[in-house]
């Protein structure tokens, strides 16, 4: 294959993953726990708000540990991987994560760097500096930059929470074509627990480049430690869902998938461990 060819096919290749992600450049949700709710997870205090929302960890009482992996419309190139640790410390808790995705001729990085903290028993603070990286074969080159990430996490009442997120506030330049920009994210949520067994989910997101997204999420425990998730989100239209496994408190395994109606199935997992 000439080498005008492979630049022709990778510059379509290009234009359909772009279509797909454009949306969430330098974002993305990870743990599939999230993934089975439609990400509507700014709201959810686990391991996995290093990614979703830095003050949704301010509760966090033990040391944890997460790996997740996602396979987006089941196509190799469009893969996934992302890692997490929380560590509580005397006063706030500091975390730590990564995430890649894409392949050879094209692969973005994050990694960050964040703290939380409680304000007062209603409200929690966290703040991130995440770096990212991406690259795009050897011909075009490589682009980095530091973005800021700051969330809040109000509780109501011991059943509702309400969530708020800001990823990227700075509005960093991905390139100076028509001065493409990484993501800049807003998020506000909800979280109710309607009994001990089902909690219900609710967020807006709105991309200041795209149309607001609305996002819906239903987590249903029918026994001790197992867990059915379902959830809906637009702008694009896409299903999830999902179920999970708690071992001993410590141990959590999740898996699931989402469905988009043109371009099909997307499976995910995650595993996760939070010590005594």
């Amino acid at each position: 294959m000439n080498s005008v060819l492979k630049k022709s096919l990778l510059l379509t290749f290009l234009s359909l993953f772009f279509c797909v992600t454009s949306k969430a450049q330098g974002y993305q949700s990870m743990g599939a726990r999230s993934m089975s709710l439609a990400n509507a997870s700014v709201a959810i205090e686990d391991v996995w708000a290093f990614h979703h929302n830095p003050a949704a960890l301010a509760e966090i009482k033990k040391l944890g540990f997460g790996v997740s992996y996602e396979n987006r419309f089941l196509l190799k190139e469009l893969q996934s991987q992302g890692l997490t640790a929380v560590i509580p410390l005397k006063s706030g808790v500091l975390s730590v994560g990564a995430q890649s995705f894409g392949y050879t001729e094209f692969r973005t990085y994050r990694s960050g760097l964040g703290y939380s903290l409680k304000l007062s028993d209603f409200l929690a603070l966290g703040v991130q500096l995440n770096h990212h990286l991406v690259r795009i074969n050897s011909f075009y080159g490589s682009n980095q930059t530091l973005t800021g990430e700051i969330g809040l996490l109000a509780k109501v009442n011991e059943n509702l929470k309400i969530g708020v997120s800001v990823f990227n506030i700075s509005r960093n330049k991905l390139s100076e074509f028509k001065e493409d920009r990484y993501t800049t994210l807003l998020r506000i949520g909800t979280g109710y627990k309607l009994s001990k067994k089902l909690l219900l989910l609710c967020e807006a997101e709105k991309n200041v480049d795209f149309p607001l997204c609305f996002k819906a999420g239903i987590e249903y425990q029918p026994i001790a430690d197992f867990y059915f998730r379902g959830g809906f989100a637009t702008e694009p239209i896409e299903y999830s869902f999902g179920v999970g496994y708690c071992y001993k408190k410590n141990y959590k395994l999740d898996i699931g998938s989402a469905y988009h109606q043109i371009l099909g199935w997307s499976p995910h997992f995650s595993f996760t461990v939070q010590m005594n």
